[in-house]
């Protein structure tokens, strides 16, 4: 098959390292790509929210399946754009609806699906710049702290947790009159805080079967310790080693099981993941959020614990055989560090060169903010590259990942050094 997987990050270069691994991939080319992906695929320089330009290629090179890596194309509506066009619709994209994802579009509308299919998750209540002072008595309602959500996308940095009620009324006034996040602030939903440990769920779905794929944790926050201002993730371990079969068991009947009949019953066509953010309260599992793509850098310990072909679990969610496949795990667990540019999640600068990605052994380096400059990598994001590593436990995966970020450089080099201390 030739296949076009859409996006530029790290979760990008983890699907392909596993996709050309598949005797069905011929031909993968990744839009826009980055310099890993130029490694071992072939980049195109295609935006991945322009459709026409998606089309014009896809029928000059013949390709016969798209995979969706970020939610932007997503929310707005590739599988649509697809699925209405008689010279695309026989090409499968993987990933879901319109309509599927506003489970990631619109905290809301998620909201809404939560409460109609009786899926544990936060009280809640939703406001716009029309009723801002009746959201401000709202959280006079609740306890410390208070959890304000952007309604739309805001590239993971929209949900503020704040402990004193005069600047949550403050911040909710900032976020919904003078439109902090733009946009995806034009209406905000405020929930009751939830204090347990956060994990990942991420399940495979064609809509009517499923698969539930490793479990993950991720490290949201710059500094360690869980401190500074949040950030797409700045490392992930998997499985998640307090997640025991009692918790799995709850987990996929109360979540998982009416999250999938819930997309039948509201007919949404869904095809592709489904990433659910728990967390564990007393041993209870409730939902934060959903999101319509793999995590990232979740993704990047996750696939390399697949040992079923990647291609394959496509093409049954395409073809709605996913009952038919047997989803093999590696034992073993796996264990990602971001390594980030200075300054990041805040101003940063690009263009540093890379030096040391050579020299790496027994590890598995996803690049993610890269970019090729005349043959050398360099620097082209916030988050640049993931250090993957595989060991018996998290803490012999870890050590690993550590010992192989020494031999790696870059100006003002930054990452945690604590990811999985919680967990010891």
């Amino acid at each position: 098959m030739t296949i076009l997987l859409l996006g530029s990050g790290g979760r990008e270069h983890a699907f392909a390292w596993k996709m050309i691994q598949s005797p069905l991939c011929d031909k993968l080319f990744v839009a826009p790509g980055n310099a890993g992906t130029a490694a071992i695929a072939t980049n195109v320089n295609v935006s991945i929210t322009d459709f026409e330009a998606i089309k014009t290629f896809v029928l000059a090179e013949k390709v016969e399946m798209i995979v969706v890596g970020p939610e932007d194309p997503l929310v707005k509506g590739i599988y649509d754009f697809f699925l209405n066009d008689e010279k695309l619709n026989h090409i499968p994209v993987i990933g879901p609806s319109k309509i599927g994802a506003q489970l990631e579009g619109s905290k809301e509308f998620a909201k809404e699906f939560l409460v109609k299919h009786n899926i544990p998750t936060a009280a809640y209540d939703s406001f716009t710049a029309e009723t801002v002072e009746e959201g401000c008595e709202f959280l006079a309602t609740l306890k410390p702290p208070y959890v304000l959500k952007a309604d739309g996308l805001a590239a993971g940095k929209g949900v503020l947790i704040i402990q004193d009620l005069a600047e949550a009324k403050e911040e909710l006034r900032n976020m919904l009159v003078y439109q902090k996040f733009g946009a995806a602030s034009s209406k905000v939903v405020i929930e009751e805080f939830l204090d347990g440990i956060e994990l990942s769920c991420f399940v495979l779905t064609d809509g009517k079967s499923y698969k539930i794929l490793p479990t993950a944790k991720d490290y949201k926050r710059i500094g360690e310790g869980d401190t500074g201002l949040n950030t797409g993730g700045m490392g992930a371990v998997s499985p998640v080693p307090y997640v025991d079969a009692v918790l799995m068991e709850k987990i996929e009947t109360r979540i998982v099981k009416p999250t999938i009949d819930g997309f039948q019953k509201d007919g949404i066509p869904y095809k592709g993941f489904v990433f659910i953010g728990l967390i564990n309260v007393n041993n209870e599992p409730i939902v934060i959020e959903y999101n319509v793509r793999m995590g990232d850098p979740e993704t990047e310990v996750v696939i390399p614990r697949l040992k079923t072909d990647l291609v394959e679990l496509f093409l049954a969610v395409a073809n709605e055989k996913l009952d038919e496949i047997t989803l093999e795990i590696d034992e073993r667990s796996a264990t990602t560090v971001m390594l980030v540019s200075g300054g990041y999640p805040e101003d940063y600068e690009k263009g540093k060169t890379i030096s040391g990605l050579e020299n790496i052994t027994d590890s598995i380096v996803f690049h993610a903010g890269t970019k090729l400059d005349n043959d050398t990598v360099v620097t082209n994001g916030g988050r640049v590259l993931a250090i993957t590593s595989y060991g018996n436990d998290f803490q012999e995966a870890i050590k690993k990942s550590y010992q192989n970020i020494e031999k790696l450089h870059f100006d003002k080099m930054n990452f945690r050094k604590d990811i999985g201390n919680d967990l010891l």
